[in-house]
């Protein structure tokens, strides 16, 4: 399950475009945390470990104990704005978590032994469908990602979600179907060889067999 990170905050007195340029002035970025039945608190951490944190990735399914001034809050980043033109964080949304809450989330998919595929052994190509996938989770038992098993699939065949092994309490946000995350696809010579199989013209008579009888005469 993912860890709980420690984040130093402060908090923000002021809101609007011309407040939030003056905490980036500062070195900061702008934020907010929401959520939880309780009043929006704007706040702005540190802008250079805000960058480091989001390009390193899981940002978004990271949870995160903020201390604005002392007051330590408990929540996850539900959306985050870069600069079009400098790539830099300008504003970080946190939702605030409580206690028993479900929140959703996206996963990762770590697709697991690939050499016990018997169709990517053939030359099959794993054609991915999910990258991530959509999960309600407990907020305080939030996987950094889930394993899919390849082991016995073949060319052809498809992985769905009911073959994949969710953690305890997880469960993925579209329920009405079984959806499909990988397939094992041909590899194109094989795709060559069936296509040209399927083309070639029914196989004639054997020599010495007796021709077939001519259609009755219609009357």
């Amino acid at each position: 399950m993912a860890s709980v990170k420690q984040l130093s905050a402060v908090a923000r007195d002021r809101a609007g475009k011309g407040a939030a340029r003056a905490v980036r002035r500062e070195g900061r970025v702008p934020a907010v945390i929401y959520g939880a039945g309780e009043a929006a608190q704007p706040i702005a951490v540190d802008a250079n470990q805000a960058k480091q944190l989001i390009f390193a990735g899981h940002f978004l399914t990271t949870v995160f104990e903020i201390d604005v001034d002392g007051t330590k809050t408990r929540a996850i980043p539900r959306d985050y704005q870069l600069d079009p033109v400098r790539d830099f964080p300008i504003h970080v949304d946190f939702l605030r978590l409580a206690e028993g809450q479900k929140i959703r989330v996206e996963v990762p998919v770590h697709f697991v032994n690939q050499e016990a595929s018997p169709g990517l052994k053939r030359g099959g190509t794993l054609n991915i469908v999910r990258h991530t996938i959509e999960l309600l989770v407990p907020a305080e038992a939030i996987p950094e990602s889930i394993d899919a098993d390849l082991t016995g699939f073949n060319i052809g065949d498809s992985l769905h979600i009911s073959a994949i092994k969710l953690p305890e309490g997880a469960r993925p946000t579209i329920a009405e179907r079984d959806f499909t995350v990988a397939t094992i696809v041909a590899p194109s010579g094989l795709k060559e060889e069936a296509a040209a199989a399927a083309a070639a013209p029914a196989a004639e008579p054997a020599a010495g067999a007796a021709p077939a009888a001519p259609a009755a005469a219609k009357t």
